[in-house]
């Protein structure tokens, strides 16, 4: 199969493979679309089973990250960059500064950031040789983690899913069953329990789950078994795909709420959803939070300014009011919540690629 052939392709505007003989990189980034910006989105570093994974993976996310920000009302294009290799054993800090040397050959057309397997430093260390990546920890404009946003508006979602579905205010009686509880998994425990819900809880990493339910008095199970979990609220918070087939009929909940990048395996899952009366929460509307605290960073850039939490709270709370314009949406329409969301992103893109063209044309 080759890429042009891959039911991931979306009309890319490129794909770009870098390999590194001395540090071993293997790296796939895929630029979407450019039409509202520069492309922008997380650096993943993940040890897939092959390159072909790999590059359906990248594809798959680089369109979200388009439909992402413009839902998110940013001034960036879609892009997103996968390191094949194991995060835990073959991290190297020349491996990121090569990474930093294939981002800066593309000349601003993709900022990369954090995702699954990257961290603040390793992104610092690509800063070295590279200015086109965001989401760094020192320097006026620097915006830091952005986990810490991503569960916010994640939490804000579940707020309004309350309000939709239970008639309360807080998850005061209901119960989340919470699948990842790594970067923003772990902050979102938190909000969630301090506003009232019981947790059921899962994770590879045995340790920090361990010390995650400590804390939050939730009830551990093990990967598989989350699907199973009588809970209210199923929060995705792991890599995506999880709402397929497979775990379909296993679930209990009335909505999905997630900070999980592509939950559904396919499109039709989104519908099935809707049909059996489960409020899907798309996820990136509602995980958007992460990429506005990055956009602040580039927009400090951009202005000569420093990072401005206001300007973030700002766009945080106007994304609550599109995901809450998402809901009224497909009620009325009688539509499911992933359909309503594309159609706002893709009018979006269109209505920029369309002024850009015109810009052409009058030039």
């Amino acid at each position: 199969m080759t890429l042009f052939d891959s039911p991931s392709f979306a009309n890319h505007e490129g794909v770009h493979a870098f390999f590194d003989e001395k540090t071993g990189l293997r790296a796939i980034v895929a630029v979407h679309s450019t039409a509202r910006g520069p492309a922008c989105g997380g650096t993943r570093m993940w040890n897939y089973a092959s390159s072909a994974e790999a590059l359906e993976d990248v594809l798959r996310l680089s369109k979200g990250m388009s439909y992402k920000n413009a839902v998110a009302d940013l001034e960036m294009g879609g892009g997103k960059s996968v390191i094949i290799g194991d995060s835990r054993t073959q991290k190297t800090p020349e491996l990121f500064r090569a990474f930093g040397r294939a981002v800066d050959a593309l000349g601003g057309l993709y900022y990369a950031a954090e995702d699954v397997g990257v961290s603040v430093s390793d992104i610092a260390e690509a800063r070295k040789v590279t200015p086109f990546v965001l989401g760094l920890n020192d320097g006026p404009e620097a915006s830091g983690d952005p986990s810490p946003v991503t569960a916010e508006g994640v939490y804000r979602s579940s707020l309004a899913v309350a309000r939709r579905l239970w008639k309360q205010d807080d998850l005061t009686g209901l119960t989340v069953s919470l699948q990842g509880i790594g970067h923003v998994g772990g902050y979102l425990a938190d909000k969630l329990h301090a506003a009232g819900a019981k947790l059921v809880m899962t994770d590879v990493n045995t340790a920090l789950l361990a010390e995650v339910a400590a804390r939050t008095g939730a009830e551990i199970v093990t990967p598989d078994a989350i699907y199973d979990v009588k809970a209210d609220i199923y929060a995705p918070c792991a890599l995506g795909a999880t709402l397929n087939p497979q775990t379909l009929d296993r679930l209990t909940v009335k909505a999905v709420v997630g900070a999980a990048n592509n939950q559904l395996a396919t499109p039709d899952i989104g519908r099935m959803l809707f049909e059996r009366g489960v409020l899907y929460a798309p996820d990136y509307v509602v995980n958007g939070g992460g990429i506005i605290n990055v956009a602040s960073e580039l927009r400090a850039r951009q202005t000569g300014t420093a990072y401005d939490p206001a300007w973030v709270e700002a766009k945080l709370s106007r994304l609550m009011e599109t995901f809450e314009e998402v809901l009224d949406r497909s009620a009325a329409e009688q539509r499911p919540t992933h359909q309503i969301a594309d159609a706002i992103a893709e009018a979006r893109i269109n209505a920029a690629r369309d002024a850009k063209a015109e810009q052409r044309q009058a030039a």
